[in-house]
């Protein structure tokens, strides 16, 4: 009987209580992930206010623009954040050209050949390398090999050879490389063929159908790259510390270029630079007063959250106008 009324259950898809709570399984198991759910959403609201409480109560005019004082146990962020835009400038003036480039190429020239599958294939190595391992490959590279050998053919000394904001740029600029290329492949790819073939019935060469058909149509996606790869170089904390971040600077490096007769003051590249992500963790481990430099510690997370934030944002909503336009899914 019992093995009757068993099957009959499982013949008419009726679910089988736990015993002693009348729950079914699939009830059950709803449940504790709903459970879970909430109290991932509990703590991440509670790191997050703490952090929003606590920054906000020191993030002032001064803070923003100063520089750390009394041993990074007081004082502002300033040349930290002018060293993250300078590097994030730098960086992305390096990558978005050979980024974008190298998925033009893969989309409009290599499609289906036998490039396109080693391209591909060495773009998800590099995405899948550690950042660290990058940072001593900067130091490898671009101070022992490139630096060093400008140094011996102009002559300068030690000015290329040494950690600077231009190799941290150069590194950062790789790192960000794969996400630039998948996201503008991808959104060239989304463009329609027949816009293709029929700018080329009418004449047009492939140059002219990159530039006035294909490009404008992926612009969104492409900008949605950049911003994201934005976002992931500013967070970055292993290469920089590698390649001439300082711990504490009294203002931006900066020098004088001059254009025309007149000096035009500009960032150095060929300087030390402070970085958000850097000085974070200098104010959480090398501070004299660990106690004194509490809030800001929360005034630079804030900050720092504050703007990787707002580039996603930003993506996302370059993203949905990309979808929209081209009426694609992906």
């Amino acid at each position: 009987m019992a093995d009757r009324k068993e099957k009959k259950e499982r013949g008419t898809g009726m679910k089988t209580p736990v015993k002693g709570f009348g729950l079914t399984a699939d009830l059950l198991f709803t449940l504790t992930l709903r459970t879970l759910f909430y109290a991932v959403l509990l703590v991440f609201f509670l790191i997050a206010g703490k952090i929003i409480y606590s920054g906000s109560a020191v993030i002032s005019p001064e803070f923003l623009t100063g520089a750390p004082a009394e041993s990074l146990s007081a004082g502002g962020i300033g040349p930290a954040i002018g060293g993250t835009i300078s590097v994030a400038i730098l960086m992305i003036l390096i990558a978005a050209p050979l980024g974008v480039g190298a998925a033009v190429y893969l989309s409009e020239y290599a499609r289906n050949s036998f490039w396109y599958a080693v391209v591909r294939a060495s773009v998800n190595v590099l995405a899948s390398i550690p950042p660290v391992v990058l940072g001593l490959f900067g130091v490898s590279f671009f101070i022992l090999t490139i630096g060093k050998g400008l140094d011996s053919v102009l002559e300068t000394g030690t000015l290329f050879g040494q950690p600077a904001l231009l190799w941290a740029a150069a590194t950062l600029a790789i790192l960000v490389l794969p996400i630039i290329i998948t996201t503008s492949l991808d959104a060239l790819q989304s463009v329609n063929d027949v816009h293709r073939t029929t700018a080329i019935a009418l004449g047009a060469t492939r140059r002219q159908v990159i530039r006035s058909v294909v490009l404008p149509q992926a612009g969104s996606g492409i900008i949605t790259g950049i911003l994201l790869a934005i976002s992931r170089g500013i967070g970055e904390t292993a290469p920089v510390l590698f390649l001439g971040c300082a711990f504490s600077l009294p203002a931006i490096p900066s020098a004088h270029l001059t254009l025309f007769g007149l000096s035009v003051p500009m960032v150095n590249p060929f300087d030390s630079f402070m970085f958000l992500t850097v000085h974070l963790y200098t104010l959480m481990t090398q501070s004299a007063n660990p106690v004194a430099a509490l809030p800001a510690q929360y005034g630079t997370m804030l900050v720092l959250i504050l703007i990787t934030v707002s580039l996603n944002i930003l993506a996302v909503v370059f993203r949905t106008r990309f979808r929209r336009i081209t009426g694609s899914s992906r």
